[in-house]
């Protein structure tokens, strides 16, 4: 899904997104980015359950 920065509030860019509707990005996620910008989201889930597994390996090590 592809979406354009149609302003920046606060802590939030807001996005236009490919249906015509708007949310709120944390302007962490797209440092550098600027008003116009085509912000690209993909999901990646077939690596959902690896990740899942390096998290609990860290919280493990961690304690």
């Amino acid at each position: 899904m592809k979406a354009v920065i149609d302003r920046f509030e606060g802590d939030f860019a807001v996005i236009e997104l490919d249906n015509g509707g708007f949310s709120n990005l944390p302007k962490e996620l797209v440092p550098n980015a600027k008003e116009g910008d085509i912000v690209t989201i993909t999901v990646e889930s077939g690596k959902t359950d690896a990740q899942k597994r390096q998290a609990r390996l860290r919280r493990l090590f961690s304690e």
